[in-house]
């Protein structure tokens, strides 16, 4: 199982997920939806398609555009259709929970 942990908030826990380019990408059942707020930002990567982001929100403390998803993507990246990943500070860790 992977963890996506801010500010000490699980976030995020799966047991499947997709690894590309580097980044864990978890399916959107598995966030924490507390603690995500959407965001206005997009991004356009050549391969994958059109991201969109989410701040995470942990008690006072928000993390601005630090969780993104392709709603639609490309036909190279539809194994991450809907899958959520991570950055600027939030931890992706390995547990044993089962």
């Amino acid at each position: 199982m992977i963890k996506a942990i801010w500010n000490d908030a699980v976030i995020a826990q799966t047991e499947h997920f997709e690894t590309v380019e580097g980044n864990q990408y978890f399916p959107r059942e598995s966030l924490n939806m507390e603690y995500f707020r959407p965001s206005e930002t997009h991004t356009i990567c050549p391969w994958k398609g059109e991201a969109s982001y989410y701040d995470i929100v942990v008690g006072d403390q928000v993390n601005p555009d630090s969780a993104w998803y392709y709603p639609i993507t490309k036909p190279a990246a539809e194994n991450i259709r809907g899958y959520v990943a991570f950055w600027r500070g939030v931890r992706i860790v390995e547990t044993a929970d089962a």
